[in-house]
């Protein structure tokens, strides 16, 4: 059984470590030092993707769900060991740029303020992935944070929703998204829009302190 198990890792390491581009030319390993931390992340979500292997026996097919679960682990352990592989001067480095660029190719992102989609955007996410939801995605939701606001002034509030509403929905489906986060302050705004978003839109909810001068390392472990 530890036999098949170990010959079915390195299938799977196999299979994460196939090069994204087919030409791309590997180099003689130079000197360097082995990122333990993540190795063992790599190790920890091998194990993890085995699973498949156990529950989709004896066929091994996978439904939608498990497939995209699946092939999105695989991915995850090839980014690492592409890691890995650039610190022994195998592969290049990827820039900062581009692992954010790639990072958020299947996302959408919906924030609070034009400000903060300036600090995702400056450091390579694609400024059609982002959704400035400047009013809440229900207009009851208004009364929440301004609980005095006329109801005069709702019929225009709810006009600006159904054009974030409508911007959400258009982009998803032209771009093909699976995965929608909300990227807000820890404050009302932020947390209404992160409410109704999760329920709308099944989103995931990343609320930090300060979000202007987040920095790349930063959004790249929030979007990872």
């Amino acid at each position: 059984m530890e036999k098949l198990r170990f010959q079915q890792a390195q299938l799977l390491i196999k299979e994460a470590g196939k090069s994204k581009a087919q030409c791309e030319k590997l180099k003689s390993p130079k000197k360097g030092k082995i990122n333990a931390d993540l190795f063992s992340e790599v190790i920890n979500e091998l194990m993890e993707a085995e699973e498949f292997i156990y529950s989709s026996r004896p066929t091994h097919n996978l439904n939608q769900k498990d497939s995209y679960e699946f092939c999105n682990k695989i991915i995850g352990i090839r980014n690492k060991l592409d890691e890995i592989l650039a610190d022994f001067g195998v592969i290049e480095k990827e820039s900062v740029a581009e692992k954010i660029k790639k990072l958020s190719r299947d996302i959408l992102i919906l924030t609070t303020r034009s400000n903060f989609k300036k600090s995702f955007t400056k450091f390579g996410i694609d400024p059609q992935r982002v959704v400035v939801a400047g009013v809440p995605l229900q207009v009851e939701d208004m009364k929440i944070l301004n609980p005095k606001i006329p109801e005069s002034a709702l019929g225009g509030i709810s006009k600006k929703i159904e054009h974030v509403k409508n911007d959400i929905e258009r982009k998803i489906s032209a771009f093909n998204l699976d995965k929608i986060y909300v990227i807000v302050e820890n404050d009302k705004a932020g947390e209404v829009l992160g409410k109704r978003a999760k329920e709308l839109y099944g989103a995931e909810i990343i609320a930090i302190s300060d979000l202007k001068d987040i920095t790349a390392e930063e959004i790249i472990h929030l979007i990872s």
